[in-house]
């Protein structure tokens, strides 16, 4: 791995890359998310993300998760890509317990009909008690077994009131958001003026057309601008970080 930007530096290690994408103030609320595409703008290959990543994307993958208090996802991400349990390596739960973090990152999901099974690995395997956010007035029914249920918005509306559901997390000392999608929560995001930063893998692959983008859901008022702090270079993938 080589870093392009602004300094060319060889061979980045594990230190070196918690160091790169470390959070510059913890007690500062932000949200990253992280993505990977091809050439041609797909976000996919036959449905999922798998195809596009690589040896080193998933180093950076397993970093970010690393230094992010919860991970955020949409409740067909959570479906369509497989997630298992949110369970990190003995390494990087040895260094989130050294810089003063828990064990495990918290598994956030964004269901507006919280019509997940309750069963899921992901949820009734997770090491931390994960959290359902959904819409005001849905009925969380056996999830609330598993999962800590958040409603945010008003009672009646059709979707989650995204702001509202990251002040919520908040509230509970969750600050370092890391979402990996799917794009309608990426878009709604975006739309909402939420997105902080952008982890983005660009796969030097043509996956042509059919699969869908990064991002999904409804137009945004006008274009967010962002600004490059870094880009490595590995395996022929550019992973590129943004920030607002």
């Amino acid at each position: 791995m080589q870093q392009l930007w602004p300094t060319a530096q060889e061979h980045p290690g594990p230190v070196h890359l918690a160091e790169l994408y470390r959070p510059a103030d913890r007690a500062t609320p932000w949200l990253r998310l992280n993505f990977v595409t091809s050439l041609d703008g797909a976000g996919t290959i036959d449905g999922r993300s798998e195809g596009l990543s690589g040896p080193e994307d998933k180093r950076v993958f397993g970093v970010l998760r690393m230094l992010c208090d919860a991970l955020v996802v949409g409740a067909g991400t959570l479906r369509e890509e497989g997630y298992r349990a949110l369970r990190l390596d003995a390494a990087r739960r040895a260094w989130r317990l050294a810089n003063g973090l828990g064990e495990f990152p918290t598994l956030v999901v964004v269901s507006g009909r919280c019509d997940l099974d309750p069963a899921h690995p992901a949820l009734a395997g997770a090491p931390v008690r994960p959290i359902i956010v959904t819409r005001a007035g849905a009925k969380p029914g056996p999830l609330a077994e598993v999962a800590d249920i958040v409603e945010a918005g008003k009672t009646g509306t059709a979707h989650v009131d995204l702001p509202a559901a990251v002040a919520a997390l908040h509230e509970r000392g969750l600050r370092q958001l890391l979402s990996e999608g799917g794009p309608t929560l990426f878009g709604s995001l975006t739309a909402a003026g939420l997105v902080d930063e952008l982890c983005l893998t660009v796969s030097p692959l043509l996956a042509g057309p059919g699969a869908g983008r990064i991002t999904a859901g409804p137009p945004v008022a006008a274009p967010q601008g962002l600004t490059l702090r870094h880009a490595l270079l590995a395996d022929g993938q550019l992973l590129l970080r943004y920030h607002r």
